[in-house]
């Protein structure tokens, strides 16, 4: 591949790595495009033999290598089982990292840095592309686009933007009582354009039990899809923005709704390694950060008393599952709630196909995982699909859609938020 820039060294991935992994394939059934394909260039054995081999010059970042690396969908199914605790998710990144700092990326990874840049991460530019996708949807274009067969399948994963925007910042709520805790909440570039319901829903559960929400006014973005599509220096400039703004006071935890962005920050101290002026505030930052319902669980949180009268079924968010290892947390809340009846979702644990922007880019692959989870959500028979992350909420709503099934999406924390609503209203 001749001499490389210093700037592509700094982001490929590590030999030592690269090194954990001792090929024993225990990954191959639990990685989605494996399962889906059989083929050995669609699991992350297969993925990191490209990558080594690319680092190491021995092959180019061609067409057919970048495809096979672009499928996978970073849902880290793999490192949850991986005997040898190769940190596939770290790899994956700093190996896209690599191939987009070389000046031979192909344009469809081009385009997507600079689309992830310029308007994930710029407020008011996201905020134009929610009012387009508001009006998509309220005009009838998006249901008439669905029931065509000819553009069925190409706008079946359109986001949903429907309800009220949160754009709340400062003090959000403080409990009627006592404060227990003090605590800040990231809003994040999508919950707060899609679901402003479910930043709604989290402050009041959050100030039920006793917490002071801020909502810190000069937060960004987490990066996280910066990161995960190999625009490392974009995501560490985020990084630092929010470091600044989460460690300007003096916070009990920093609450986090969406899986993605929780997992982004818990690893800033990854991010931020070779940062002397940030890494040990990254690291601060990081061990502050609580996924809600692993905070709510870790209280304990006041147990709901209004029944509510529901089959739920929990879809497993891969960044809460895998990359955080909350699995507990969330089933408890469900649980909790007097009336409902959960059902175990078969390979609930397996990536729902909405992984960031993989919707838009693998189209396919995304609608074939989404088809074989929804026949498993019709075994059981649920009426509400609880998760804890945006992009699965708008996947299984696609879902829902797509094969005429009636339910509702929810995030989990909109369950316990409805019965203690309830409770109120009958006080």
């Amino acid at each position: 591949m001749g001499k490389q820039p210093a700037f592509t060294k700094r982001f490929a991935p590590s030999e030592a790595d690269l090194a954990q992994c001792v090929r024993c394939g225990l990954c191959l059934q639990h990685c989605p495009t494996y399962v889906a394909t059989g083929l050995e260039a669609e699991s992350p054995r297969g993925r990191l033999y490209l990558i080594k081999a690319m680092s190491e010059g021995l092959i180019e970042p061609t067409v057919n290598v970048t495809g096979h690396m672009d499928r996978c969908l970073q849902c880290r199914n793999c490192e949850a089982v991986c005997p040898s605790g190769v940190p596939y998710g770290r790899i994956m990144e700093h190996g896209r990292a690599h191939v987009l700092h070389t000046g031979r990326a192909p344009f469809a990874w081009r385009l997507r840095a600079l689309f992830l840049r310029e308007v994930i991460a710029r407020p008011g530019r996201l905020a134009l592309l929610a009012s387009a996708l508001r009006v998509y949807r309220a005009s009838g274009l998006r249901a008439l686009a669905e029931r065509t067969p000819m553009l069925r399948d190409r706008v079946a994963l359109a986001p949903t933007i429907a309800g009220k925007e949160f754009k709340r910042r400062g003090v959000l709520a403080r409990p009627k009582g006592a404060t227990k805790y003090r605590v800040a909440l990231l809003t994040g570039c999508i919950m707060p354009l899609a679901y402003g319901r479910v930043h709604a829903a989290t402050v009041r559960v959050l100030a039920r039990n006793g917490c002071e929400v801020i909502a810190p006014a000069t937060q960004v973005c987490c990066g996280a899809l910066h990161g995960h599509n190999g625009d490392l220096p974009t995501a560490i400039e985020l990084a630092r923005r929010n470091i600044d703004a989460f460690l300007a006071e003096d916070f009990d935890a920093v609450i986090v709704n969406s899986a993605g962005c929780g997992s982004a920050i818990k690893e800033y101290g990854q991010l931020l390694a070779e940062d002397g002026e940030y890494l040990d505030r990254a690291r601060l930052l990081a061990s502050r950060v609580r996924d809600v319902t692993e905070f709510l669980a870790s209280l304990p949180f006041e147990p709901p008393k209004r029944l509510l009268d529901a089959r739920v079924t929990y879809q497993d968010s891969c960044h809460l599952g895998h990359a955080q290892r909350i699995t507990r947390a969330p089933r408890e809340i469900i649980a909790s709630i007097p009336g409902v009846r959960f059902i175990e979702l078969p390979h609930g644990d397996r990536c729902c196909g909405s992984a960031g922007v993989y919707g838009l880019t693998q189209g396919d692959m995304s609608l074939r995982l989404l088809d074989e989870k929804m026949r498993y959500i019709r075994e059981t028979g649920a009426d509400v699909i609880a998760t804890a992350n945006p992009g699965c909420m708008t996947q299984l709503e696609a879902g829902l859609r797509r094969h005429g099934v009636n339910g509702r999406v929810v995030h989990v924390i909109e369950l316990l938020d409805e019965s203690y609503r309830r409770a109120t209203a009958h006080v």
